[in-house]
């Protein structure tokens, strides 16, 4: 039969069963988050669109906050309606997992999202310019750094309001990533939270060319980490026929029931598997920033406006190893013995890779990216365990360690001398003596790095160290104590750097934020001593919602 009389006989059927044609099914409830803030996201576009440029901070602000907490609400709603445990499933026809792990990292995107919103909000750090208070993002983004287009709009007091349906969009993105159900919507998600961020890094307000640099590096690895993953996803379809996860786990575990002739051809051909579960990995261990995959973070960090970084830090981590856990777990089981040598030999090198370069560096932002490398390392051992328990401490030690860097990146934007933030670390020399509050709370932050006992780093990395010792990754502990003891190091040197030396006559002052940031910062802190003094309701809480609906 050739192959126009096929797609012929195919259109002659079609015609002759009209009312046959399949309706989507869609559970718009089960969706909600994601839905509601899509749906604010595109709210801030009309917004920018026909709210004048007066009045458009307030209203920005105003529909994200209330996006981001409906969003949470929902997802809380689901999860007391037992979509986390008894009534897990896939939704939207086989493309989103409602489940425990789903709900639990939406829920911390989510509460991260919120937390940053405020540091983007901030208005109060910088001095007033022509009478108009300014934030951290560029008055006009598309005109030339130091060029008269740019003078023009800092005169004028332009803001880049659009910053607020970006963060939206980018959030939206992350909802579906770690609970995406065929590897089609994974991908599509990762470009819909990538595309933002990258135009979020190239929009500080100050050192623009620096800022417009981290994002052309982030846009061009970034672009090469999704053409992997894009291969990698043509692989497994070639491989296995399909793109939902179940189907490709049951072609890997060989339960097929239906072996088509052209599947029975591909079917043994394990080098489609294991080529394409590489790429897919690469991917996302790009994303998450392990170390042959890490040379954007440091960069990037540095570049990017420091509320951008922090929210990149925090929430862009939540979601790829969300999405990481998903493939390995309910993809991939089937090829264990395959892929835990591959991750035991990333995670060593990222673990001490981060911990030993974050030695050498001299500037905050890019120590605190060397060290966000490490803990990757130190999450990365959570995901070899391959038990329930490590699902569980991977899940607590996302949601504890997003907090920690929301504060700490909080804190970075309050410490300035007349060029804008003060990152070098030489010139946070005696900032405990200058303002001992702002000293005191970094230092909680650092502590909580370097996973000191009362803090939620001690009971994070407990719990993660734990769960691989317990699935047989002994060495793997071992290790991640050794570089934990590196990564104290370069922490307390820090603390060390700040409370007893001398300050310098040219140092940079504090400045006292708005409300936005002091409370970002403090929710930070508590977040950080509650995890850490009382972490058992939260274990207990990761430890209920660790079950992938299959």
């Amino acid at each position: 039969m050739t192959h126009a009389a096929t797609v012929h006989s195919l259109w002659t059927t079609a015609a002759a069963a009209p009312d046959k044609i399949p309706s989507p099914h869609v559970e718009y409830g089960q969706l909600s988050p994601t839905l509601i803030v899509l749906g604010a996201a595109i709210v801030g576009v009309l917004v920018e669109a026909f709210i004048p440029r007066r009045q458009r901070y307030v209203a920005q602000l105003f529909v994200s906050v209330v996006a981001l907490a409906a969003a949470f609400a929902a997802v809380i709603g689901l999860a007391a309606g037992g979509y986390g445990t008894s009534k897990a499933r896939v939704a939207a026809m086989g493309a989103i997992a409602v489940d425990g792990p789903a709900l639990f990292l939406q829920g911390t995107i989510l509460l991260v999202a919120l937390v940053a919103v405020f540091t983007f909000a901030e208005r109060r750090l910088d001095p007033v310019v022509h009478g108009n208070r300014v934030d951290s993002f560029a008055a006009q983004a598309a005109a030339v750094p130091g060029g008269d287009a740019e003078k023009a709009a800092v005169k004028a007091g332009f803001t880049t309001t659009e910053v607020f349906p970006l963060v939206l969009f980018a959030v939206g993105g992350m909802l579906v990533f770690p609970s995406a159900n065929d590897l089609l919507t994974l991908f599509v998600a990762l470009e819909v939270f990538s595309l933002p961020l990258y135009i979020l890094c190239a929009l500080a307000r100050r050192q623009r060319t620096l800022s417009q640099e981290a994002a052309v590096k982030y846009f061009l690895l970034g672009a090469f980490s999704s053409a992997f993953l894009l291969f990698g996803i043509a692989l497994l379809y070639g491989y296995a026929g399909t793109v939902s996860y179940s189907g490709i786990a049951d072609v890997v575990d060989g339960q097929v029931r239906n072996v088509t002739p052209a599947l029975a051809g591909t079917m043994g051909n394990d080098a489609l598997l294991l080529i394409g579960g590489a790429m897919v990995l690469m991917g996302l261990l790009f994303k998450i920033g392990a170390v042959p995959f890490h040379m954007w973070t440091p960069d990037v960090y540095q570049g990017a406006p420091t509320p951008v970084t922090g929210f990149m830090a925090a929430a862009t981590k939540v979601a790829a190893f969300g999405a990481l856990l998903r493939l390995l777990y309910v993809v991939l089981p089937g090829l264990r013995w395959d892929w835990r040598p591959v991750m035991w030999g990333v995670a060593i090198v990222t673990m001490l890779g981060g911990a030993i370069v974050a030695v050498t560096q001299t500037d905050v932002k890019r120590l605190l990216a060397y060290s966000s490398i490490a803990h990757a390392g130190f999450i990365l051992a959570g995901v070899i365990a391959t038990t329930p328990d490590g699902i569980s401490s991977v899940l607590f030690y996302l949601a504890a360690y997003s907090f920690v860097t929301l504060g700490a990146f909080a804190v970075v934007t309050l410490v300035r001398d007349a060029g804008g933030e003060a990152t070098h670390l030489s010139k946070w020399a005696g900032l405990g003596r200058r303002s001992p509050l702002v000293a005191a709370v970094f230092a909680v932050f650092l502590l909580a790095f370097a996973g000191i006992p009362l803090t939620s780093g001690f009971a994070g990395k407990f719990a993660v160290f734990k769960a691989a010792a317990d699935g047989g990754a002994g060495p793997l502990v071992v290790i991640g104590v050794i570089s934990s003891a590196i990564a104290a190091f370069f922490y307390i040197r820090v603390i060390v750097l700040m409370f007893f030396s001398e300050p310098r006559t040219d140092g940079p002052s504090v400045a006292v934020p708005s409300p936005l940031t002091s409370s970002a910062i403090a929710i930070g802190v508590a977040v950080t001593l509650v995890l850490g003094v009382a972490p058992q309701y939260f274990l207990d809480l990761a430890s209920q919602a660790g079950v992938f609906v299959r």
